[in-house]
C-alpha cells in the first residue's frame, strides 16, 4: 500500500493520517518522539505494511510483477494498488478524491513541523503535484515510477512495467479488490 491507501486506512483523525503518511521515514523506536495520535498513525502504518507483505493476494501480485521489477516488485505493486484505489474511489468514499486530497494537503501543511527531514524535501512536490488525485490515471503512475528511478534505488523499467500492467490490468485490478476487502476487514473498516 502506498500513500493514498495508508491515509484512507487511517480513518478520519488527521493526526493518525499524518502519522501513517510519514511512517516510511520513521525507523525503529523514533516514533516515540511524536505526539500520541501521530505515533498511533506510525504504528498503524507498520501494521498495514506487515499485513500487506504477508498477504497471499498482494504476494501474488508481487510475484507477477517480479517478471519486470525483480526484488522491487512489491514497491511497484504498492503504488499500483493506490492507482486502483484512486480510480475506483467512489466505491470507498462519499467525499470526492479531489476534496479528500485537498483536505489531506491541509493536514500536511498543518503538521509540517513534524515531517522528518527527508520528507520535508518530498512533501512540497507531493502537494504541488496533487499526487493522491494523480494516482487515478496510469500516466501519473508512469511518472511516479520514472521519478522513483531517479531519486531512489528503483531501476528504470518504466516502459516495460506499463506494457506489463496493461497486459495484466484485469488480474491486478481483481487482486486489488480482493486484497482491499481483506485489509479493510482486518482493520475493521466497513465503509
Amino acid at each position: 500500500m502506498n500513500f493514498l491507501a495508508h491515509i484512507y486506512l487511517s480513518g478520519e483523525d488527521e493526526e493518525v493520517q499524518f502519522g501513517n503518511f510519514i511512517g516510511d521515514w520513521i525507523k525503529g523506536n523514533k516514533y516515540e518522539n511524536y505526539p500520541e495520535k501521530i505515533k498511533k498513525g506510525i504504528i498503524l502504518h507498520r501494521k498495514i505494511d506487515t499485513f500487506t507483505d504477508s498477504n497471499k493476494i498482494s504476494l501474488d501480485s508481487s510475484k507477477r510483477m517480479r517478471a519486470v521489477y525483480g526484488k522491487y516488485a512489491g514497491v511497484v505493486v504498492d503504488i499500483l494498488y493506490d492507482h486502483f484505489l484512486a480510480s475506483n474511489w467512489e466505491k470507498y468514499s462519499n467525499i470526492s478524491l479531489k476534496q479528500y486530497s485537498k483536505n489531506f494537503n491541509k493536514v500536511v501543511r498543518k503538521h509540517y513541523k513534524f515531517l522528518p527531514k527527508r520528507a520535508k524535501s518530498f512533501a512540497p512536490l507531493f502537494l504541488l503535484n496533487n499526487r493522491l488525485v494523480c494516482y487515478a490515471n496510469l500516466e501519473c503512475f508512469e511518472d511516479v515510477l520514472v521519478k522513483m528511478s531517479i531519486y531512489t534505488s528503483l531501476p528504470d523499467k518504466t516502459k516495460e512495467a506499463i506494457i506489463h500492467i496493461k497486459q495484466n490490468y484485469s488480474e491486478y485490478a481483481s487482486e486489488f479488490e480482493a486484497f482491499f476487502k481483506e485489509i479493510r476487514k482486518e482493520l475493521n473498516i466497513y465503509k
